[in-house]
């Protein structure tokens, strides 16, 4: 409750990681009232991010903590022409008017790539929360925003100097 920002992370699927959270007394609580009430930053990393939507289709459907209302469903593989998961480096598309607004893109070049490690993506209902987006088999959210509240399907601490940057931009938010 008296950190400056939070990253949440994740690591194996949507269930497992919303039961984790579940299972700790009061930790969803906790991190609606850091984001949603105070409004600090928040980061969500992959599954993290995936978490923010209303609803997840891994496993099995399973409530998200609807900060972003949209799903998160499993990447259309074009009946096995795209392998799964989708593991590596991809560029990323600006979302004009969020690059525009948005010190989290501050020195990332549209040219820069980052690291992926995923089978489903989120899907916001409000295209307006999207930052950026890749392409695996189709054009997919890879990052989202909205007022203090971030995310990113790629695994920026795994994605050199452009990952790094993202992370010293979220860590540079006032």
């Amino acid at each position: 409750k008296s950190s400056d920002k939070v990253v949440l992370p994740g690591q194996g699927s949507f269930k497992s990681c919303v039961d984790a959270l579940n299972k700790i007394k009061g930790l969803t609580d906790t991190l609606n009232e850091f984001a949603i009430i105070n409004k600090k930053p928040l980061l969500g990393i992959c599954v993290g991010l995936q978490m923010f939507a209303d609803v997840g289709y891994e496993e099995t459907e399973t409530k998200g903590l609807g900060w972003i209302s949209g799903k998160v469903s499993k990447i259309d593989n074009k009946n096995g022409k795209y392998k799964l998961p989708h593991i590596g480096w991809a560029p990323v598309d600006f979302v004009t008017k969020l690059r525009q607004t948005n010190s989290m893109t501050s020195g990332i070049n549209a040219t820069d790539e980052f690291y992926f490690a995923h089978s489903f993506h989120a899907t916001p209902d409000n295209q307006n929360d999207v930052m950026m987006t890749a392409n695996y088999g189709h054009q997919f959210t890879a990052a989202i925003a909205r007022g203090n509240i971030f995310g990113a399907q790629f695994h920026p601490e795994k994605s050199g100097k452009a990952g790094l940057r993202f992370l010293d931009n979220f860590c540079n938010l006032s």
